[in-house]
């Protein structure tokens, strides 16, 4: 039988590293985006019923949804106006699409880095008995402060059955070195309808 000392224990956490700061736990939190756990802002334009709602985060962000001829945009930032300002409140997919009331935050300690979020595309080509368009299920994943907010990767939900864990991978690996504006967004794993519909311009 092995005995380890405390010194002894403490020699080993130095040497694996288990003792530093940034040997921190990778993991997954949730909030939701529902309507009734948000704060609307304003009223629904009478134009076209368009909304704007601010939802909390984690670690002191907020989740800002606008909603404008059926299509979304979630940004992140300490508050409205810096969310509203990010990389991320200004990318429009062309189809129209709307974005599930879950958000799975992945954090390293108690501090997010990325956010995941299911998306649902339109796909026009692709009408239901109504004659409304079929929707097709995409991840994204979104880098949080500090630095700006863009979308990191998208995954298709479809064509990638083990889809979470694949969006959880690049969160991890690609979203806290991830530079805005200059690297271009990663499809990871299989390319499906809901990516091609999301990439389409």
């Amino acid at each position: 039988m092995i005995r380890i000392t405390n010194a002894g224990l403490a020699v080993l956490l130095m040497c694996t590293g288990l003792d530093r700061a940034d040997a921190q736990f990778v993991g997954s939190t949730y909030t939701s985006t529902a309507p009734k756990d948000c704060r609307q802002i304003g009223k629904p334009s009478e134009l076209d019923g368009s909304t704007t709602r601010v939802c909390k985060g984690k670690d002191g962000l907020v989740v800002l949804i606008a909603e404008d001829d059926l299509r979304e945009i979630v940004s992140v930032g300490r508050n409205r106006k810096a969310a509203a300002e990010e990389p991320a409140a200004k990318v429009w997919f062309a189809p129209f699409n709307s974005s599930e009331t879950t958000v799975e935050w992945r954090t390293a300690g108690t501090k997010p880095f990325a956010m995941i979020q299911r998306w649902h595309i339109a796909d026009g080509s692709d009408p239901d008995k109504q004659g409304r368009p079929n929707t097709k299920a995409m991840l994204v994943v979104t880098r949080l402060p500090p630095g700006p907010v863009c979308h990191v990767a998208y995954v298709d939900a479809i064509a990638n059955p083990n889809g979470i864990e694949l969006a959880r991978k690049a969160a991890d690996d690609f979203a806290r070195g991830f530079i805005c504006g200059k690297d271009e967004v990663k499809i990871v794993g299989a390319s499906g309808r809901a990516v091609e519909l999301a990439t389409m311009r």
